[in-house]
């Protein structure tokens, strides 16, 4: 013998009854529906999102800037280097003796 909800009794019901029902089933589905949507808006909301977190996102954008245009290694080089000017007397593997007159 099946269970039966506290709804359903054994008489049937009248054609009242079961337009109540259905539309008080098509208010919690509708209200169900507003939820949803309201979520996915939320979920979906990448801007909203991506400017909360704006500082974060411009210093990790900085650094893959940095290390994509070769890190340290390039900095270093670019501020280390010596000056191009000047004749060079004599060379031994990379290093050079120049006179910068």
């Amino acid at each position: 013998m099946a269970a039966t909800s506290p709804t359903t009794t054994n008489r049937a019901k009248t054609p009242e009854e079961l337009r109540s029902e259905i539309a008080d089933e098509r208010e919690r589905l509708a209200h169900a529906v507003d939820e949803l949507r309201e979520e996915l808006g939320e979920a979906t909301d990448i801007a909203g999102k991506l400017r909360a977190k704006l500082p974060l996102v411009a210093a990790g954008a900085l650094g893959l800037g940095f290390f994509v245009a070769g890190g340290v290694g390039a900095t270093a080089r670019l501020m280390m280097r010596r000056g191009r000017e000047g004749e060079t007397k004599a060379k031994v593997g990379r290093f050079a003796l120049v006179d910068r007159d």
